[in-house]
Formats: C-alpha cells, structure tokens, sequence
C-alpha cells in the first residue's frame, strides 16, 4: 500500500463546498487572524482554475478591485475557510481561463449558464 494514500485518509477533511468549476463566480468566506482577533473577511470574483485532487486540490479566484486585478488561490482543505457561496454560473468551454486576465471592459464578462 502507497504511504502517501495512508497518509491521506488520516487526515482527510471533509468539506461541504458548492460544486463550482471555472467561470463561475463565487464568494469565499476567509478567516484572517490579526494579533489575538479573528474575523472573516468575503473574497468574490471569478474562478479561473481548479487543481490537484483530494486535499491538496486549489482553486484560483480573481476580482478586479478599482482597476487592478487581485488573484487568490486558495486550497479547498484550508481550516480558514468559513464557506463559500456559489451567486453565479458561468458558460465557458475551457477548464483554465486565463484568457480572462487580458480582458478588460465589456469583454470581461462571462455569460451566465440559464437552467
């Protein structure tokens, strides 16, 4: 048996995040320890990737705050992160859309997904 697979299942951390995938928009709900408080702060933009697997699966989110473009990538097994909420479905082909870091204005919006 692989040691890294025993390794895995002991400190498996079960999460119950949205099903979300590149495009979509979400809300991130983080906790930020400043000295000897802790509060959550909300981090909402544009998912541009999803990567790895299991644990050690990130996924990367981009907001525009003014006019610059503030990434974060953030690991789903992370004990920071409060929740996240999914507010938009998003309608792209690819799985890595790092085409959206070069739009700007009108171009940079990504089509909802209607049910």
């Amino acid at each position: 048996m692989n040691l890294m697979n025993v390794v895995e299942k002991e400190y498996a951390v079960s999460n119950n995040y949205p099903d979300f995938k590149a495009g979509d928009t979400i809300t991130v709900h983080y906790k930020i320890k400043e000295g000897n408080k802790e509060r959550i702060q909300q981090f909402r933009g544009t998912v541009l990737q999803i990567r790895g697997s299991k644990h050690t699966q990130t996924f990367t989110v981009r907001k525009m705050s003014g006019n610059i473009g503030v990434e974060r990538i953030f690991p789903i097994g992370s004990p920071f992160i409060e929740k996240i909420d999914l507010n938009k479905r998003g309608k792209v082909r690819r799985a890595r859309i790092f085409y959206f870091r070069e739009r700007t204005g009108k171009k940079a919006k990504i089509r909802e997904k209607k049910y």
